[in-house]
């Protein structure tokens, strides 16, 4: 009986789940998406450290949001978003990493 009442409630938790995953996207979650990664982009560039993969990602975001695939759109913009604070660590980190490699 445990087993069944474990089985149902992991059953029901995967659904819920599952289900919100596959909430679509609206226009107000591209908007937000969008802006949280060009804030991130745009720390990068302050830093110099701005990677092309990062503006051609908002690139993409923004054409998927162009023909209302707002699902795409908030995707791109997170891994844009993603990518950009990957570049905003490696200019932080290696501001002073660089002195371990340097000849004594």
């Amino acid at each position: 009986m445990r087993i069944s009442t474990l089985s149902i409630a992991s059953a029901l938790l995967l659904t819920a789940g599952a289900t919100s995953v596959l909430a679509a996207a609206s226009e107000a979650d591209f908007k937000a998406a969008y802006a949280a990664a060009e804030a991130a982009n745009e720390e990068a560039g302050s830093l110099h450290n701005q990677w092309t993969t990062t503006a051609a990602t908002l690139a993409n975001a923004k054409k998927a949001a162009d023909k209302g695939d707002f699902d795409a759109a908030v995707a791109s913009s997170k891994e844009a978003e993603a990518l950009a604070k990957a570049s905003i660590y490696q200019a932080t980190s290696e501001k002073e990493a660089w002195k371990a490699l340097e000849i004594h």
